[in-house]
């Protein structure tokens, strides 16, 4: 991102750090790293916690482990050294960093890439990697699978091994083994306890607050792994990483302080704790709201609606009709607004729930949100504007990520976006007067300007509406 006139400060420093890979998606990393995360507390640690790639419900649960807000680090969003950036500024007054892979160890955006896999983050940050192997239905066959894994990047940073839905009588036999064989630390195995799992997800995903008493869910995921797993090496492992040089990367703080109202509850809970950071960093001033709770948004310069599962809460959305009239009132009177996948939803006439029946909505956006059959245009994107706007200059890119079973029937036409693996393109968002609407879920340190312009939208409108009530 473009930085401000302040003096780049580079230093190094040990961060204690070990990343989760596994051999594939659904291999039990979430159930494990929130378990290990969860155990490392319960020592009285102080942990930082981060997720490879764009998803936002990992590190929800993660959160939930050690009670302070969870981090994505993304290296198609970034390049290495704001990914390195942001990993020090959360990580650097933690006694131990866990970082959970995405999808498989080496998997990237494309069928066919290693790019911005969770190998790329661990040589990125020079970070110890365990892989988590899946060994339900096998035993000697998963010494051919390590092996793989190992050999396939001479640089693989792999330095241990955990054996998931393994059973005790096998790890004790295969243990030494694998250790023997292929010189590698096999750091314990977790048994199959379909208790314990996080795994089963509503659409593919689902959120900590629709399980219950996930806190007891943790503490028992812990318990286990405190008897299964060697915590005190996977310790002495992430102790054993070098350290890290890292920039700092100031940003210049606008003058004005704009109110921004962010809608946040159990409808809207998809946003990145960097966005919300980068707001403040440049001036603004943050206050939540809820769109099914509350009567009205508060007294505020601007609104950002994110994502979230608006389609499970469509009845409650529509009955608090005070809440829509003050939202429509104030987009339609020129506050910015900035509304992506489910706030976009959120402001259209109407919007299917999960059985197809249509409730009202804001009426900011013409049309209808319904619900598809699969996943709608899922994966990385860039996003190029075809126009200048209040928001974005012609031609400006911005790196953004969808996953949606919801369409729209008005997806907008002022944006391109081209799939990251360049297997297409399409028109999308609004990107008129003082809205920014679409699908795609934006990362905002890949076009800081945009962000930039939003607020000084914002405190534009507020002058403007200022001077207006005083002639009144």
């Amino acid at each position: 991102m473009k930085q401000s006139n302040e003096k780049i400060i580079t230093q190094k420093a040990k961060f204690p750090r070990i990343l989760l890979g596994a051999t594939s998606s659904g291999s039990g990393k979430t159930t494990i790293t929130c378990g290990i995360l969860q155990a490392l507390v319960n020592r009285g640690m102080s942990v930082s916690s981060f997720k490879c790639g764009p998803d936002y419900i990992d590190p929800m649960f993660h959160s939930n482990a050690i009670g302070t807000s969870s981090s994505n680090l993304d290296l198609f969003f970034s390049e290495p050294d704001t990914v390195r950036y942001l990993f020090t500024k959360s990580a650097k007054d933690s006694d131990i960093s866990v970082i959970e892979g995405v999808m498989g160890y080496y998997d990237g955006i494309s069928s066919a890439s290693s790019r911005a896999s969770a190998y790329e983050v661990s040589v990125t940050l020079d970070a110890p990697a365990i892989l988590i192997v899946d060994s339900r239905g096998a035993s000697t066959s998963v010494i051919a699978t390590i092996l793989g894994f190992l050999e396939y990047k001479k640089d693989s940073h792999i330095k241990g091994v955990i054996l998931n839905r393994m059973s005790e009588k096998v790890y004790q036999r295969i243990k030494n083994v694998i250790e023997n064989d292929l010189k590698i630390d096999v750091l314990g195995y977790v048994p199959s306890i379909p208790d314990i799992s996080l795994e089963s997800r509503h659409l593919g995903l689902v959120t900590p607050d629709n399980i219950k008493d996930i806190k007891n869910k943790l503490n028992l995921i812990a318990e286990v792994l405190e008897k299964t797993v060697n915590i005190d090496k996977i310790i002495e492992i992430s102790k054993s990483a070098s350290s890290l040089e890292c920039q700092d990367m100031p940003v210049r703080k606008m003058e004005g302080r704009p109110r921004i109202a962010i809608a946040k509850d159990e409808a809207f809970c998809f946003m990145y704790r960097d966005n919300l950071e980068l707001l403040e960093d440049m001036g603004a001033q943050i206050e939540y709201f809820s769109p099914i709770h509350d009567e009205c948004i508060p007294a505020s310069d601007g609104v950002i609606l994110y994502g979230g599962y608006p389609e499970l809460y469509a009845e409650e959305l529509s009955r608090n009709s005070s809440m829509i009239e003050s939202i429509k009132k104030a987009v339609s009177g020129g506050m910015p607004c900035i509304a992506e996948c489910g706030g976009f939803m959120y402001l259209h006439d109407e919007m299917e729930d999960p059985s197809g029946t249509s409730h009202s909505m804001c009426g900011i956006i013409s049309g209808r949100s319904y619900k598809t059959e699969k996943l709608v245009r899922f994966g990385y994107v860039d996003l190029k504007s075809k126009n200048d706007s209040w928001i974005l200059k012609s031609n400006e890119t911005v790196k953004a990520h969808e996953f949606h079973y919801w369409d729209s029937s008005n997806c907008g036409s002022d944006v391109i976006s081209t799939r990251a693996s360049g297997d297409g393109s399409w028109e999308c968002i609004h990107c008129e007067n003082n809205v920014f609407a679409g699908y795609p879920h934006i990362f905002y340190r890949s076009c800081p300007d945009m962000i930039r312009r939003f607020l000084e939208a914002c405190i534009n409108y507020r002058t403007v509406r200022e001077k207006y009530l005083k002639q009144e």
